[in-house]
């Protein structure tokens, strides 16, 4: 591999490690890439391709679909599906975590984002568990494990960029998310029953609620929990894109804030639009610093390489899934998830494709496994979201989540080898 290959890759994993934010390392790696190969590809074709990916319809999805997610927390039905939720689980041995995991599976279909769901629950239900006598560092892993539920179900952000870098259908990817979303759930709901019974931590509720309780919270979250539903059904029938779905969101959110709930006024407008800006421009910008990333090693077949070298080392699709969920472990501890997707997926699809391997099951399996290792210390995204806020020491943090981790990574691994589970929806609705 020539000088001026090697030394930008070297220099991006250099910034990286000075923990330079991604879009400025994936940019400055890429110029300098582009500096030294001036003669036959100009700097100007990089600053071309970083603006050619903010055209992409596909993309528009990203922005939608994030500023949904705001309307509906300044809404008030976050607040009212969590009433639902404790309804529905408070019953059971640590109530209050059992809430948590829940209202992250209700969310994920709303916010799509594991940071946005762990920040949002750290702040909401942190606070009330320690309060009702959980540990902080018990209540920390819990809201950061429950939000890996979060971007698996619909309308996930990660499951938006895989479908963009390989190719395959959205909608298909929104429909395999269900199934997976729904098991981690349950798996969670187990461990966090278990362990509070061995500690202690106490239902919210003596009872389960009556049927006039049931009627009265659905009626107050029905609005919320139609729009999993109508999304499903829109892209089932045709009625609307996974991109113009997004655009569908933000109306529906507006009108159920503005005219049901009537907690969206014209003063709240400038703090969506702030929140949703923010949200996505970050995003974007590593979106368009990847795709002039991905052009440079398109033009020297690093993708390629990549695959041949996979496909020497792995010769059946159980050695390469092997392989791919330990690289990803690794590099999902050092890059955000959607950041991760945007870079690996390209390198990583040719290789699934020579062996046979379901583009969707394969996508799945990688959102799944950069969401997990978010939760994973010393790096993960999730954690540091959910640390800051809550206060928990690193050192509390580690010695409380193994559990759920080795708990995640197993039900990784059945999704990994079981491809039939992640594909039921999918060939069902299809």
């Amino acid at each position: 591999m020539p000088f001026t290959v090697w030394f930008p890759l070297l220099l991006l994993f250099l910034f990286l490690f000075m923990k330079i934010p991604v879009a400025f390392s994936l940019a400055f790696s890429t110029l300098v890439y582009f500096i030294f190969n001036s003669s036959s590809q100009p700097t100007d074709i990089m600053v071309q391709n970083m603006l050619s990916g903010t055209t992409s319809f596909t993309y528009l999805a990203i922005p939608f679909f994030t500023a949904a997610g705001v309307i509906f927390n300044y809404s008030g039905i976050t607040e009212r599906l969590m009433n639902l939720a404790e309804l529905l689980v408070g019953k059971f041995s640590g109530g209050l975590a059992q809430v948590n995991i829940v209202l992250s599976a209700l969310m994920g279909g709303l916010s799509g984002s594991a940071n946005a769901d762990a920040a949002m629950q750290s702040k909401m239900l942190v606070p009330e568990m320690e309060r009702l006598g959980y540990s902080k560092e018990f209540s920390t892993v819990v809201t950061v494990a429950s939000s890996c539920i979060t971007p698996i179900i619909p309308p996930g952000i990660v499951l938006i960029l895989y479908a963009t870098a390989s190719g395959v259908s959205i909608q298909e990817m929104f429909y395999a998310g269900y199934l997976p979303g729904l098991i981690i759930m349950l798996a969670e709901m187990a461990l966090a029953g278990y362990q509070s019974r061995k500690r202690g931590y106490k239902p919210t509720r003596e009872r389960i609620g009556t049927a006039k309780e049931f009627a009265e919270n659905i009626k107050q979250s029905i609005w919320a929990l139609f729009l999993p539903f109508g999304l499903v059904m829109g892209l089932r029938f045709g009625v609307f894109t996974p991109t113009e779905a997004g655009a569908m969101c933000i109306v529906y959110a507006l009108l159920v804030g503005a005219l049901i709930y009537r907690t969206i006024h014209v003063k709240t407008l400038l703090p969506i639009l702030r929140e949703s800006v923010e949200s996505t421009s970050g995003i974007m910008l590593i979106i368009c610093a990847s795709i002039a990333f991905g052009k440079f090693l398109t033009w020297e077949r690093i993708p390629m390489i990549i695959s041949e070298a996979i496909l020497a080392i792995c010769h059946t699709d159980w050695q390469f899934l092997l392989l791919v969920n330990i690289l990803l472990a690794i590099v999902g501890m050092f890059f955000e998830g959607g950041a991760a997707m945007i870079l690996l997926a390209p390198l990583l699809v040719p290789a699934a494709q020579s062996l046979d391997v379901n583009l969707i099951h394969f996508g799945i399996v990688m959102a799944i496994n950069l969401t997990l290792a978010g939760v994973t210390p010393p790096f993960g995204a999730m954690m540091f979201v959910s640390t800051s806020i809550t206060g928990c020491t690193f050192s509390g943090y580690c010695r409380e989540v193994w559990p759920w981790i080795i708990l995640l990574f197993a039900v990784l691994l059945i999704f990994t080898y079981v491809p039939g589970i992640i594909l039921l929806v999918p060939n069902l609705l299809m």
